[in-house]
């Protein structure tokens, strides 16, 4: 890729080459053992102890089937994580069990829609597709 820029600010970059790298290096690297728990009783072995060896397997359905897994205390959380536009929430419910009580996710989106009677009143209705192009509204998001 080349810039050919003939004015403005990128001129001093028209004979600089940029090279692209198509190859994902690093992606193959096992970063599993960063984000897990090294407690077995809660987190998902590796799929190479999965598919390599019958204790992978064995505490992978441990975890996943009904009746076994992980058994939170009664109570409930939020926990927001950083998404791509804004805050992505998690409210979860536990009743003791195994299985969540109530799950519910609270997209990024949640707030800008709730703003948008205030930022389209006395508009016309022509602006309703631009102002959802300004505000980077997600659709899938709202699929309730």
């Amino acid at each position: 890729m080349i810039d050919k820029a003939k004015m403005g600010r990128t001129q001093g970059f028209k004979n600089v080459e940029v090279e692209v790298d198509p190859t994902l290096d690093g992606s193959t690297r096992p970063f599993h053992q960063n984000i897990y728990s090294s407690d077995k009783r809660v987190s998902l072995p590796a799929k190479e102890d999965v598919y390599g060896n019958i204790e992978g397997l064995m505490n992978h359905f441990k975890l996943v089937m009904y009746g076994h897994g992980i058994k939170p205390p009664k109570g409930e959380v939020y926990f927001p994580v950083e998404g791509a536009n804004g805050e992505l929430g998690f409210y979860v419910v536990s009743d003791g069990s195994e299985r969540p009580y109530r799950v519910r996710v609270r997209p990024p989106c949640f707030p800008i829609i709730a703003a948008l009677p205030i930022l389209l009143k006395g508009e016309m209705v022509a602006d309703i597709v631009a102002t959802f192009g300004s505000v980077n509204m997600i659709g899938g998001e709202l699929d309730r």
